[in-house]
């Protein structure tokens, strides 16, 4: 059966057997619209395959769709399936798609202004100073996780082009762009401290007074340092910069999957736990505007 006709069946179905409205089949043909633009060689039945399911779902998840609408679409998409494989127009097994769950518990995140006084609060007079500058602007800059910035060699900043080339989980290499403000107090740090060190000759970026790659735990304590000294409430964690970065980007308008390859996620539906935040914090603001005015 060719899809148009199918879709017309579905429509009858819709309306008739299952009892929903006009507006309701109207959403539901939107969404195979979509579905159907996406599948340009499916015309008819025979095409249709279970696994199309998961494969629009992972699409639409890829081109930056948030997690209610990807799932909204792929219910839609998923009871077509399901009506013509009732009707006996299909053969194939729906498949169960694994779908994409809204996190219980978001990260914490820094407003613009907080992590303004965050990277601010380093003391640039002294050479730990600048360097947990550099540092905070590292990772804030480029959303590296916490082992990969203290472990960062300095041949993989290429500072001329401004990125960062970085090995993550699995022995992935990624390379990352680097801000310009980042940038900045990187070569402020090589020049004033770096190439001072008793062990300048070592591989790594950011190093203690006595030529060592710094810690875990010693940046866990800089950090809490630094966020106390600029009236920061909020329980945060080196990682917290990390999570800044990428709720940032996705309010500056930055692509879903841009921000993935940034991060270094394998799968985009870890990524998408920015998008409920980021929304959090716009209905926050917009909450606080409302009560204001």
């Amino acid at each position: 059966m060719d899809i148009e006709t199918a879709l017309d069946d579905f429509g009858q179905y819709i309306l008739a057997d299952k009892g929903l409205s006009k507006q309701t089949l109207k959403e539901y043909y939107e969404d195979l619209k979509l579905f159907f633009e996406y599948f340009k060689d499916k015309r008819d039945t025979s095409d249709l395959r279970g696994t199309d399911l998961a494969q629009f779902l992972n699409y639409e998840l890829s081109i930056g769709r948030s997690v209610p609408t990807a799932l909204r679409r792929l219910s839609s998409t998923r009871s077509f399936y399901l009506f013509l494989k009732k009707e006996g127009y299909i053969e194939d097994e729906i498949l169960d798609v694994p779908s994409p769950k809204k996190p219980s518990h978001l990260p914490i995140c820094l407003s613009m202004e907080e992590v303004e006084d965050l990277l601010n609060a380093p003391n640039m007079k002294k050479p730990d100073g600048i360097r947990d500058r550099a540092m905070l602007e590292t990772m804030y800059a480029t959303g590296l996780r916490v082992s990969e910035l203290l472990s960062l060699e300095r041949s993989k900043v290429d500072l001329k082009n401004k990125i960062v080339s970085v090995i993550g989980k699995g022995s992935k290499q990624r390379k990352v762009p680097l801000g310009d403000y980042a940038c900045e107090y990187i070569v402020k740090y090589i020049n004033e401290v770096r190439n001072k060190n008793p062990n300048a000759s070592s591989k790594y970026l950011f190093l203690s007074k006595y030529g060592q790659p710094l810690t875990r735990q010693y940046f866990f304590k800089v950090i809490r340092k630094y966020a106390d000294e600029a009236g920061i409430e909020k329980e945060i964690s080196p990682h917290t910069l990390r999570h800044c970065f990428a709720t940032h980007m996705l309010e500056g308008g930055a692509q879903l999957r841009a921000v993935q390859e940034m991060l270094g996620h394998a799968n985009i539906a870890t990524t998408q736990i920015y998008t409920h935040l980021s929304t959090k914090r716009i209905i926050s603001a917009y909450d606080l505007y409302i009560n204001k005015n």
